[in-house]
C-alpha cells in the first residue's frame, strides 16, 4: 500500500482536469449551452428577417402591378391628380408614416470558459498538493526512525 497511495493524487488531478473540461472547458456544457442560447437567438431574428422580407416583397408587388396602391403612395409623398386637391395643415409637414423596419444587426458572442491551460494548472496544483500532504507525514516520520536508528546505534556500537 507503501507506493500505491502516491497513484492516488495522480487519479485526483486527472479527475479534476476531467470535470472542469466538461463543465467548464472551451468545448464543456457550459460552452455549449452559451452557445446553443446564442443559436436560439440568430434563429429568431432569422425569422423576423423572413417575415419583414416577405411584407417588403408584398408591397413590391403591388408597387409593381397595382394602380391604386402607387396612387397611394404618391399621396403620402405630396403628388395628387390633375383633379384632386389637397388641403396642407401647417406644423404637420414633419409627420410621415414610419418606413419599413429593416430589422436588427446581431452579433455573436463568444462563449465564456475556462482555459485549457489553467484548467491544467488547478488540476497540476490539486494532484500536487494532495501528493504533498500524503508524502510529508511519510517522510517526517522516516526522517524520525532514522535518527532513532543512529542514535541507538551509537549507544550500542558493533564492534569486536
Amino acid at each position: 500500500m507503501g507506493s500505491v497511495k502516491y497513484l492516488i493524487p495522480i487519479w485526483v488531478g486527472i479527475l479534476v482536469y476531467t470535470l472542469f473540461s466538461i463543465i467548464r472547458g472551451p468545448v464543456g456544457l457550459s460552452a455549449y449551452n452559451q452557445l446553443n442560447r446564442e443559436h436560439d437567438k440568430l434563429s429568431e431574428n432569422m425569422e423576423s428577417l423572413k417575415r419583414i422580407n416577405k411584407e417588403l416583397e408584398i408591397t413590391k408587388d403591388a408597387l409593381m402591378y397595382d394602380k391604386e396602391t402607387i396612387a397611394m403612395y404618391a399621396r403620402d409623398l405630396g403628388y395628387s391628380r390633375s383633379n384632386e386637391r389637397f388641403i396642407r395643415i401647417v406644423g404637420l409637414e414633419g409627420i410621415r408614416k414610419p418606413q419599413g423596419e429593416a430589422g436588427q444587426i446581431l452579433t455573436a458572442v463568444k462563449p465564456q470558459y475556462i482555459s485549457d491551460i489553467t484548467i491544467k494548472i488547478v488540476a497540476f496544483s490539486i494532484g500536487a498538493g494532495l501528493f504533498l500532504c500524503m508524502w510529508l507525514p511519510d517522510f517526517l516520520e522516516n526522517r524520525q526512525n532514522r535518527r532513532r536508528t543512529r542514535k541507538t546505534s551509537r549507544l550500542h556500537p558493533e564492534g569486536p
